[in-house]
């Protein structure tokens, strides 16, 4: 396991996806699936920069495991933000016209539809979103 502690403020979201970058190279990644794992990791990092510690600004790591044997990448991040989960979000409707859906909830329904798994935990005054996706 890799981590990254940054600071979660958008201007960080480059190291963010270098540091998963440098995971994926190994690996031998498709290219549709590394942009799906970019696309995930942008929208979580950004929620977290944006919500997790508003006024403030606080800590985001970000771990990274790459198991062989799936082959597979595991991405966790754990802030001390305020706790939220978002898989509890009801899924935005995509089914109805732009203007008449209420406004948020795509970005984690991308997330939920693009990985292999989700999950959130809340442990010691930690948020825990840990996301998978196989690499084949």
């Amino acid at each position: 396991m890799n981590e990254i502690t940054v600071s979660a403020d958008r201007s960080h979201l480059e190291d963010v996806q270098r540091f998963i970058e440098t995971e994926l190279e190994p690996v031998n990644c498709p290219i549709k699936i590394r942009m799906q794992i970019a696309l995930a990791v942008e929208e979580i990092f950004v929620n977290i920069s944006d919500y997790a510690y508003h006024p403030g600004i606080g800590f985001v790591t970000i771990r990274s495991t790459i198991q062989k044997d799936k082959p597979a990448i595991t991405i966790q991040f754990r802030d001390q933000g305020k706790p939220y989960n978002p898989l509890k979000k009801i899924d935005a409707d995509i089914t109805l016209n732009a203007e008449d859906r209420t406004i948020g909830g795509l970005g984690i329904l991308l997330v939920k539809k693009t990985m292999d798994s989700v999950r959130y935990d809340y442990q010691d005054g930690t948020n825990i979103l840990t996301i998978e996706k196989i690499l084949k």
